[in-house]
Order: C-alpha cells, then structure tokens, then sequence
C-alpha cells in the first residue's frame, strides 16, 4: 500500500513496509467499522426503545423469552476470529524480522549521548549517518554505551532497542534509493531529540564508489588484530594452544563447555561478556585468570575484537550461519575470550 498521498505516513522504502501499511491498514479498518457501527447502533436503539410515557414499564426477559443464543455466539466469535487474525498476522511479520537471512550484510551500530556511531566491516565509520546499498539485505548489530536509545527507521518501518550490556540485532532490505530520516525512540537525556541521523540508501556502484573514497585504513577485523596484539591478548591465547588461555582460532559459532558442563555458543554476545566480565562462565580446563577490560575498551573497539574473533573463526556456511551476533534468543551471554584470559 502507498500512502505517499497521505502525509501523515512515512515513505514506503523497505521490504517490510507493505507488510506493516497493510496490517494497519487492517487494524484501522475493522476498528473504524466497529466504531461506527456501535454508534449507529446506539443512536437508533436510543430513539427505537426510549421511554414513551412517565407510566411504561419495561418487559423482563425470563428463560423462555426473547434471549438469543444464535445472537450471543455470533457476536463473540466474530470478533475472536478478527482478533486471531491480527495476532496470526503480527506474529508472521515479528517471526519474519527476528531472524536476519544469512547472506545480509554486516553493520555494526552503537548508541551512546546522544549520537549513533556506525562501523562497516570494510572499516569505514560514520556518525549519525549510515549509507547503505539498495535492494540488498543489511543486518544491523545494536548496542548502547550508557542508557537505553532506539534505532528507528519509520520508513522502513523498524523499530529496535539498543540496550546497554547486549547486542540485539534489526535487519531490512532498502527498496529505493534516497535519504530517510534515523531516530532514537526511546527518552534517553536532555537531548533526545537531538538524536537524529539520515540514511542514504545508494545504487551498488554509487555505494562502493562511496565505500573506496573514506580513506580508510583497515577493515574491522584488521584494526580488531591491531587491537589483540596492543592489549596483550596474544601473550595467553597462543593459536597453537599452548598459552594458559583457550585458542581463538577456530572458535566463532563454536560450542563451548563451561566449568560445571554446561555450555554455549560462541557468538558476538559470549566474546563481549568474555571481555568486559571474564570470570563469569570459565571454560572447562582453564582457571580463572583473565583479568577484565571493562572500561579499557570502548564498545567500538569490542567489536573489532569480535570481528577479528570471527575471521579466525570456521569458515563454513553452516557454521557462519549458526553464529549470527548476539539475537535476543543466542544471547548466552558468554564465555569466550579475545582479549587475554582464561575463556575461549
């Protein structure tokens, strides 16, 4: 559905945006009708049993009168079975933006007072700006420096939280070229408002034309390299797995048994939490001597560190698709470690 003729509608510019325009349109309809019609129905029964006189006194139904069962039934199944479709139909539409495909392109996002910081896995990093292919699947990992924000996107109607302390993810497919407006939708300090950006959705070749002009030095995982080796991280995790930490390589998307037996995935949440709060889970068969970095890294850097993890991780389809960052479901919380320490 196009509502470029009703201004009070955003622009029409993802795939999931026909999808949502129509459900609403659904939930408008039915509500409208049912408003009506009860008004309707209240104005004319007003008038057809009003009170004629001072002395009339009404009817009582008893058992065998004019109750109807027919009448009853119908007017609970009917809006049940309206109500069931609105929860079927917004059920296949949240399913449906919860699970990112498996070839969408990466983009790591961080919230923080009050400006959103944007990593491409090429290296290239924009402020309150995100630049983007059209017609190509983009995943977005989201996390916040400090309070809650919201990654908000009304024409391709998503709607996110970035929560401190986790990764949660947003995906879309752009369908048509232009700027469209990025908000944070979450009250989040004095200057929330502020908290503004554009997203410019580009042709393929305008894009890699944009992408090869930024001067970057260095993809992600390059600079996340550059990062393990500064802070030390290669003294204890050796990629022979001689070192008094668990080896990284081959680690990404991995199962990991924990001390006790139990174990978890080795996604972007277990690398983070292995980096900021180490202790936490320790990988069985090492002790717990990896000091944290929680304050010694910025959320930025984690990520490099993480990607660096996953470029010396499996490289397999299968593996990568298994070790998709940090959804709310694959979030258990980790143990992993890329910086020095005593996890994987």
């Amino acid at each position: 559905m196009d509502w470029k003729y009703l201004p009070i509608f955003p622009e029409s510019a993802s795939n999931f945006s026909p999808h949502i325009d129509a459900l609403y349109a659904y939930l408008v309809t039915v509500s409208a009708f049912f408003s009506i019609l009860i008004a309707v129905v209240i104005v004319v029964f007003a008038f057809k049993y009003r009170r004629k006189s001072d002395s009339e006194i009404p009817v009582p139904l008893n058992e065998h009168g004019a109750g109807s069962m027919l009448l009853e039934i119908t007017w609970s199944v009917i809006p049940l079975l309206l109500s069931l479709v609105m929860f079927g139909w917004g059920a296949m539409i949240f399913f449906d933006e919860s699970k990112p495909p498996a070839d969408a392109m990466d983009i790591w996002v961080v919230g923080k007072q009050w400006m959103w910081k944007i990593q491409h896995l090429e290296g290239a990093r924009e402020i309150n700006e995100l630049h983007i292919p059209v017609n190509r699947n983009i995943r977005l990992t989201l996390t916040s420096e400090d309070v809650i924000h919201d990654f908000y996107v009304p024409a391709f109607r998503t709607k996110t939280d970035v929560v401190p302390g986790k990764y949660t993810t947003e995906w879309f497919r752009p369908t048509k070229v232009g700027e469209y407006h990025l908000f944070c939708a979450e009250y989040c300090g004095t200057k929330h408002s502020g908290m503004i950006g554009t997203i410019y959705v580009m042709n393929a070749n305008d894009y890699d034309a944009w992408l090869s002009s930024g001067g970057t030095v260095g993809s992600m995982s390059e600079k996340g390299e550059a990062l393990f080796q500064q802070l030390g991280c290669v003294t204890c995790h050796q990629s022979d797995g001689k070192g008094r930490c668990p080896k990284l390589v081959g680690l990404y998307g991995t199962n990991v048994e924990l001390k006790g037996g139990a174990t978890v995935v080795a996604d972007a949440s277990y690398i983070r939490e292995s980096i900021v709060n180490p202790l936490t889970k320790i990988v069985n068969g090492y002790d717990g001597i990896m000091p944290t970095f929680q304050g010694l890294v910025t959320e930025d850097q984690i990520q490099q560190l993480i990607e660096y993890v996953k470029s010396i991780g499996p490289k397999s389809a299968a593996a990568a698709a298994g070790a998709q960052a940090g959804t709310p479901k694959n979030n258990p919380g980790a143990a992993a470690n890329p910086a020095r320490g005593t996890r994987p």
